[in-house]
């Protein structure tokens, strides 16, 4: 086996852009000690996600900046790599993505969100292309929140590029009346926890799915194996960091690779 740790990173909801920077800051010292390679954020954590009764002060490209810069000095201080949702201006349009940290905290670079949800249409505008990153011997991708559920090409490529894991940022939270699980998958909740095990299994690698902690919330972090089995998964509404071990060894990309693309 050749194992190695992820860690996801379940916190509340940040109240101030200023929270959700120093609160990134001590997800990425604790995922360090832990031992992680990797630690990964919920959809535009920083500054705030813009939407679902949300909404962080404008757009600030100072303040992104900045907020960068000082998530890159804890990465390089806790010697890990870190996947940041978070936003920003490209051509003064607006882009949900994730800013991917080398564990030196160098810019590894942005994966945009490429497929937003229609409520997103006067927020964020779509990004272009898709990469993956890399993290010592992992091969990683990231496909953000709506994508990933509901467009199974956007996992496909990064496995058909080499990804072991493709991780997910997104941002879920309760609604008047739904459904308020507390397993994840349960039969009685929507399709979104389902898609997660079959993004995994239908690609043959490790899928990691990271939302915010909320009351009430109908999705959480979880971690799925290449063949669509739970590996774990992060009390609901429960704030903390979900460490998993993962086997690069499994993750074979088999099921991906012979998809032929249409």
């Amino acid at each position: 086996m050749n194992m190695h740790r992820i860690a996801l990173a379940n916190l509340a909801i940040p109240r101030s852009a200023e929270e959700s920077v120093e609160a990134a800051q001590q997800a990425i010292a604790q995922a360090g000690a832990a031992r992680a390679s990797i630690v990964c954020f919920p959809e535009c954590f920083v500054p705030g996600y813009r939407g679902l009764g949300y909404q962080p002060a404008p757009p600030d490209e100072t303040f992104l900046e900045r907020a960068w810069w000082k998530v890159g000095e804890a990465a390089k201080q806790a010697s890990i790599t870190v996947i940041l949702g978070t936003e920003r201006l490209v051509e003064g349009a607006l882009r949900a993505t994730a800013l991917v940290l080398n564990a030196d905290g160098t810019y590894a670079g942005f994966q945009d969100k490429v497929q937003v949800d229609p409520s997103e249409d006067a927020t964020y505008t779509p990004g272009l292309g898709r990469q993956v990153f890399h993290a010592g011997p992992i091969t990683f991708g990231i496909t953000i929140c709506h994508e990933g559920w509901r467009y199974p090409e956007t996992v496909r490529w990064p496995a058909r590029h080499g990804a072991h894991i493709v991780f997910h940022p997104h941002f879920s939270v309760a609604e008047p009346g739904a459904f308020v699980p507390r397993i994840f998958g349960d039969p009685g909740n929507t399709f979104h926890e389902k898609a997660a095990l079959c993004r995994a299994a239908e690609n043959t690698v490790y899928f990691a799915t990271v939302n915010c902690a909320s009351v009430g919330s109908p999705t959480t972090s979880a971690v799925v194996r290449p063949d669509g089995t739970l590996l774990c998964y992060q009390p609901y509404g429960k704030e903390g960091l979900l460490v998993a071990a993962i086997d690069l060894d499994a993750a074979t990309g088999l099921l991906a690779y012979r998809c032929k693309p249409v």
